[in-house]
């Protein structure tokens, strides 16, 4: 399998280039000079800085400029202009203009907004929640770097604002609207069908519904392909999952799963992850982006849902068996 450093793990861009009011204020040396206090407010300061044209659009669209300029305090996560532009490639070369019709634009952007004035150094890993009915996730990856959702990173912190504090995002985020168990059965239907074997599995194990919550839950789920299945079919000499001992194949099942939402970004080189198969653990080798000896799948880590994330691994895992 192809080494990968940990940076390829989630999108990488270059920081942009912040203009005008967007730079970290900085005092003299001389005690008795006082500090400058911001005057504008975050639409404001984002107002003033090109890089933020269509997030100025947006919140004007969605009428959110009066709520902004409200008192707060404020935590913005900020996308720029590239990361819009990114977003909108995306979703089907979308265009400015659809982006403002959009119906949802008022939740996309309050997806993005937090209460209180957060510094970064007071940003914590976990769950935050939002002024938006969803909460994101932060993440801190072995080089110190913050993420949210597991893809996007805060590339800029700490633009003061006289009602809040904004850091800019490479990103947009959007908060995930289906559970684990929901993502794999639509991906096992789509035109391009994954995980039929793997949902054939939760289904024959009844564990369908152990899949199905909210935001309460966390849980991480390393997903084999149906390729990695068709290795295991051979392996063992059977033709699907029906041919498995039930209780062989819910133990390998729950030998998947983490009981907590661990984004690519939040795991460290040497790990033991902890698994539902009571008393095994599964080793995060980070140099050769593999979980035991299952390689990760680059482009297809850090699948958001609502009760955790999926990685795709190449490999069914198997735990230590009599």
């Amino acid at each position: 399998m192809k080494k990968n450093s940990l940076s390829n793990w989630g999108l990488k861009y270059p920081v942009i280039a912040l203009t005008l009011g967007f730079g970290l204020v900085s005092c003299n040396d001389d005690d008795d000079t006082n500090p400058i206090v911001e005057t504008n407010n975050v639409v404001e300061v984002a107002a003033a800085n090109p890089e933020f044209s269509t997030l100025v659009a947006a919140v004007e669209r969605a009428e959110l400029v009066g709520t902004l300029s409200g008192d707060g305090p404020f935590t913005v996560f900020a996308p720029n202009d590239e990361a819009f532009a990114r977003f909108l490639s995306a979703n089907n070369d979308m265009t400015v203009d659809e982006l403002l019709a959009n119906p949802d634009l008022a939740d996309i952007l309050t997806y993005h907004v937090v209460s209180g004035n957060i510094a970064s150094g007071d940003v914590e890993t976990g769950r935050v929640n939002t002024v938006a009915e969803a909460p994101f996730f932060v993440s801190r990856d072995p080089d110190g770097e913050l993420w949210i959702n597991g893809n996007s990173k805060i590339i800029a912190t700490d633009v003061s604002a006289s009602n809040g504090v904004i850091h800019v995002l490479e990103n947009v985020i959007t908060a995930p609207t289906q559970n684990i168990a929901e993502i794999a059965t639509d991906m096992a239907a789509s035109d391009n069908p994954e995980f039929t074997q793997l949902v054939a599995a939760l289904v024959r194990a009844d564990l369908v519904d152990a899949f199905m919550g909210g935001f309460e839950d966390n849980y991480t789920v390393f997903a084999p392909t149906d390729a990695a299945f068709e290795d295991l079919y051979e392996a063992l000499s059977v033709n699907n999952v029906e041919e498995i001992d039930i209780q062989t194949l819910r133990n390998v099942l729950m030998y998947h799963v983490v009981e907590a939402r661990a984004f690519s970004q939040d795991l460290t080189d040497g790990e033991q992850l902890e698994t539902l198969l009571v008393g095994e653990s599964l080793t995060v080798d980070l140099d050769n982006l593999q979980i035991n000896d299952s390689g990760l799948i680059g482009e297809s880590l850090n699948i958001h849902a609502t009760n955790g994330v999926i990685h795709v691994i190449d490999k069914v895992l198997l735990p230590p068996m009599d």
